[in-house]
C-alpha cells in the first residue's frame, strides 16, 4: 500500500547523502518523537483497546530504534544536540480537525503518512548511502516503518468508515506532498 502522492525528489537524496551526520542526528529526534506520538495516542484514547495494544508495540520499537540510532551517533562521534525542526510536522498537525471523531481519524492518517514517508526515505538512504553498514541499518529500519504506517492505517480503518478514511487520506496525502514540494534548506529526514 502506497499512501504517498509524490516520491521524494533527487534533490533531497543529494542533500541527505551530503549531510549524513545531520541526517543521523535528525533521525534520532524522529525516533524519539515517533515514540512520543504513540504514547500520546494511548493517553488520549485509553478506552480503545486495539489502539493501545498496537501502539504500545510501536512505542517500544521506536524507543529501540532511538537507542540504535544513538549508537550510530556515538560511533561517528556526533553528540546529541537540538536541531531546528522543519515545518513538515507542524504543518501536517495544523490540519488535524479539533472535534472527535475527526481528530482521531486525522491524527492516525497523519501518523500513517509520516511513517510512510520515513519508510520511503530510509529506503533511499539505504540505496544511496556510501557507508554499506549504515545503508544496511537503514534498510533494516525501513521494514519497521512500513509496518508502522500500515498499523496506523488499519487503526483508522477500524475506528472509521472506510470511504471516509479514503477520502480524508487523499486530502491529507495531497497536503503532505505539497509541504515537501519545496526542499527545506536544512537537511532533515522530513524536509
Amino acid at each position: 500500500m502506497n499512501l504517498l502522492v509524490t516520491p521524494t525528489s533527487g534533490e533531497w537524496i543529494e542533500q541527505a547523502i551530503a549531510n549524513l551526520d545531520t541526517i543521523l542526528l535528525d533521525h534520532s529526534h524522529c525516533e524519539r518523537k515517533a515514540a512520543g506520538v504513540a504514547l500520546n495516542f494511548m493517553f488520549r484514547y485509553p478506552s480503545l483497546a486495539l489502539l493501545v495494544r498496537k501502539l504500545t508495540a510501536i512505542a517500544s520499537e521506536e524507543l529501540d530504534h532511538f537507542e540504535r540510532v544513538n549508537q550510530w551517533l556515538d560511533r561517528r562521534g556526533i553528540p546529541l544536540a537540538p536541531l531546528n525542526a522543519p515545518p513538515y510536522g507542524a504543518r501536517l498537525k495544523a490540519r488535524i480537525r479539533p472535534a472527535e471523531p475527526d481528530r482521531l481519524l486525522d491524527s492516525l492518517l497523519i501518523s500513517a503518512l509520516i511513517e510512510a514517508r520515513s519508510h520511503e526515505r530510509l529506503g533511499l538512504l539505504a540505496e544511496h548511502c556510501p557507508d554499506r553498514e549504515l545503508a544496511d541499518f537503514y534498510r533494516e529500519l525501513m521494514a519497521s516503518e512500513a509496518r508502522h504506517y500500515g498499523i496506523y492505517w488499519v487503526l483508522a480503518d477500524t475506528y472509521h468508515d472506510r470511504a471516509v478514511v479514503a477520502q480524508r487520506l487523499e486530502e491529507l496525502a495531497a497536503i503532505e506532498s505539497e509541504i515537501l514540494s519545496t526542499l527545506h534548506p536544512e537537511p532533515r529526514i522530513h524536509s
